[in-house]
């Protein structure tokens, strides 16, 4: 199961190597909406929820879905630039259409973007399915959704400006000792990139990226088969320490293809027993089970979401979810009519950083 970026004929100069503080800002948002997959980090987190103001706080929770299952395609900027006001501004002369339809993604999986698919803002079953999508994340969730298709430009300002609080409560601190981190990553990567070729400085971004061997595309391990291509555009690629450990890639029809990548490790993981490694291995031996579980290492979903992510029909994912349960690596908790299901991240580490780093890419 790959993710496969064609870069046949695309010139040198148009793989490049680039910080973003909107990227690093997004990657420390998810942080904070899911301390649960960076638990080195945990008390960074703790430390600035403590120090936030209510009302800041309120719009982080009504506008997670931007940055907590997958990040918004526009919060990963194909041509990063100096400051956050500038990614910011960049952000702005997005029309509408693609920025409305980017920020109701609300999950990774095969179907999480369709080619040609009818924006929200202009046709009416779109606009249901966003609603319905949005409705089972919760009523803040729904609230956001329905005024974003409602009022564009007045959500889109009111992101923006909770973008820039965050700058002022906690982004810029810690940007600058990520900045020097990042800028150490970025010698190495175009110091390999430049001295000996594409092949190597993508070795050297995860051992999730490759050149295929014919020299016309990046290979990333991901748990999806998907294709996209760089022509006319080319591929970013952008160091993050508080993404680790995902790989996070910009890849649906109309974007140029982004690479967020982890500068740090995953934790170690706890040994368990012989005995509940074999069961849970056995429950993750099923392909359609890990695709489930990559989704739900995102944050908790519905059955109904997770079918439509993964083209599959309700009752086949019941019965993955169950032996997925019986395992002991899911847990259900009923909010009003929906069922939702969580991930237990913390046996799913004691299963080895290998499974955790494949299934949170």
């Amino acid at each position: 199961m790959t993710l496969r970026i064609d870069i046949g004929g695309l010139p040198a100069g148009r793989l490049r190597f680039a910080a973003s503080p909107l990227a690093e800002l997004t990657a420390m948002l998810h942080v904070l909406a899911e301390p649960g997959h960076h638990p080195q980090f945990a008390d960074w987190a703790g430390e600035v929820w403590a120090g936030m103001r209510p009302e800041l706080a309120e719009r982080l929770r009504e506008a997670d879905f931007l940055w907590r299952s997958s990040q918004a395609d526009f919060l990963l900027p194909a041509r990063p630039r100096p400051t956050l006001v500038e990614e910011l501004d960049e952000v702005d002369r997005i029309r509408d259409e693609p920025y409305v339809t980017a920020a109701l993604v609300t999950t990774c999986g095969s179907n999480r973007v369709r080619f040609g698919a009818p924006s929200p803002l202009t046709d009416g079953a779109a606009r249901e399915r966003a609603l319905d999508l949005a409705q089972a994340r919760g009523v803040r969730q729904e609230a956001f959704a329905e005024r974003l298709l409602a009022d564009p430009a007045a959500v889109r300002a009111r992101v923006r400006d909770t973008l820039e609080q965050c700058a002022e409560a906690f982004f810029d601190a810690a940007w600058a000792d990520v900045a020097v981190r990042l800028a150490t990553d970025l010698r190495v990567k175009n110091d390999l990139l430049r001295r000996e070729g594409v092949g190597t400085a993508l070795a050297s971004v995860s051992g999730a990226v490759s050149l295929a061997p014919e020299g016309d595309c990046i290979v990333v391990d991901k748990l999806l088969d998907k294709a996209t291509a760089a022509h006319g555009t080319g591929v970013t690629f952008i160091p993050s320490v508080f993404g680790s450990p995902h790989l996070a890639v910009v890849h649906a029809p109309g974007w140029q293809p982004v690479v967020q990548y982890p500068v740090a490790g995953p934790s170690p993981s706890e040994p368990v027993s012989l005995e509940t490694v074999t069961l849970r291995l056995e429950a993750l031996s099923h392909p359609v089970r890990l695709r489930l579980l990559r989704t739900l290492a995102r944050g908790p979903h519905t059955t109904r979401e997770l079918a439509h992510a993964w083209e599959l029909s309700p009752p086949e994912v019941s019965r993955h979810l169950a032996v997925l349960r019986r395992a002991g690596l899911l847990t259900a908790r009923r909010r009003g009519r929906y069922v939702r299901y969580t991930l237990n991240l913390p046996d799913l580490t004691a299963l080895g950083p290998d499974l955790l780093a494949a299934v949170l890419r």
